[in-house]
């Protein structure tokens, strides 16, 4: 199964060791489906890793956040995008669909309404965190 996860996927499971964004990351880390990434998507995690905020929840320092997004890197399989795509307002969550296209992923994994609002796009299905556990849970038995 071939999966692109948000970047709230990757930093709700880094904040909390409960819930289905670590459910979600412990299944791939178990070989359950395979996840894609661009260099737009590591940036964007990268950033929203750094927020203050985000920083005073998880208490990565910079070494650690650096390691992260490496471990990321060569974890998931990086994939080039072939197209500039228009479809959510957020012109950031444009960049998962994209990705999504170029790795011909079944899935977007996301908690951003502007994502989920879509549904679907081009065959490929985007789902909240809880449905895409509950899947994996399914297919999985």
């Amino acid at each position: 199964m071939r999966v692109v996860l948000d970047a709230n996927i990757y930093i709700s499971s880094l904040i909390s060791t409960q819930g289905n964004p670590r459910k979600i990351m412990e299944k791939w880390e178990e070989g359950a489906f395979e996840v894609f990434v661009t260099q737009a998507i590591l940036a964007e995690v990268g950033r929203v890793l750094r927020y203050p905020r985000i920083v005073a929840r998880h208490g990565k320092d910079e070494g650690k956040i650096g390691r992260f997004l490496k471990l990321l890197a060569t974890q998931a399989t990086m994939v080039e995008t072939g197209e500039t795509i228009t479809v959510v307002t957020d012109e950031t969550d444009n960049r998962y669909l994209e990705c999504a296209i170029a790795a011909k992923a079944s899935y977007i994994v996301s908690g951003d309404n502007h994502l989920l609002t879509v549904g679907s796009y081009k065959g490929i299905i985007i789902l909240p965190p809880a449905a895409f556990v509950a899947l994996l849970d399914a297919s999985l038995g």
